[in-house]
């Protein structure tokens, strides 16, 4: 049957990041949408939006397209503003999936959800930056969130990153509880993604868990960039989910 998705970026990412997945999901006869989130689009002005504007852009996307039945998904950082948005438009959604994503805590940002080293790193760079974004340092992209890449493709996608402004890591949303919304929700994750390093700070269990006891934790093989290295296991599982 067919679905319409709506597909959330991650940090330092755009829309443009999901082409080889939209590609398969398009294959397979679903809708796909991958917007430009504000503050994230080629020459946006950083800084400028913050995580409530977010919220505001899905929802008035999904308004204006007059979409229904929805598979929301998010990646990563995208957990917030797919968090933020999923109240507004529980009665347009088919089912949740946080992809290796942030599923918010109350009162938590995400450097309060990340290793104290990375808080120290991206606070660093946002200060180093003259306009206070972050850009994932091309060693630490490489190592931890692409490290399954080729070289040629890993440069390529790092020279790609748009700058990501540190207000997005610093603000909070209010929790999600699916079933008090009525709507599923899923979680995939790469059995091979150490952008966070397994362990305490690690994607699953404490994230899948904060969606409730039952969600479904769905595994692919590959890292957290899985949408330029692993295309086609990442499509499957974000179809399963």
């Amino acid at each position: 049957m067919a679905e319409t998705f709506v597909l959330v970026s991650g940090a330092c990412h755009s829309g443009w990041t999901w082409r080889l997945v939209a590609e398969r999901l398009r294959a397979e006869g679903h809708r796909v949408l991958a917007p430009d989130l504000p503050g994230l689009g080629d020459g946006d002005t950083p800084g400028r939006h913050g995580l409530a504007d977010i919220a505001d852009f899905l929802v008035d996307l999904v308004e204006r397209e007059d979409l229904r039945d929805i598979t929301l998904v998010g990646h990563s950082w995208g957990g917030y503003p797919l968090t933020a948005a999923a109240p507004r438009l529980a009665s347009r959604l088919r089912k949740l999936v946080y992809w290796s994503a942030f599923v918010p805590a109350e009162g938590a940002s995400l450097l309060d959800e990340v290793p104290p080293h990375y808080a120290e790193m991206f606070t660093q760079l946002a200060a180093a930056s003259g306009n206070d974004t972050i850009v994932f340092p091309y060693e630490v992209f490489c190592g931890a969130f692409m490290q399954d890449g080729d070289e040629s493709t890993q440069r390529l996608v790092h020279s790609l990153l748009v700058p990501q402004p540190l207000r997005f890591f610093t603000e909070t949303v209010t929790p999600v509880d699916p079933a008090a919304l009525g709507i599923p929700a899923s979680y995939v994750v790469g059995t091979e993604d150490l952008a966070l390093p397994p362990g305490e700070f690690g994607w699953a269990p404490r994230f899948p868990q904060r969606l409730g006891p039952d969600t479904p934790v769905i595994e692919y093989a590959g890292s957290h960039e899985a949408q330029f290295t692993r295309p086609d296991e990442l499509t499957a599982a974000l179809l399963k989910a």
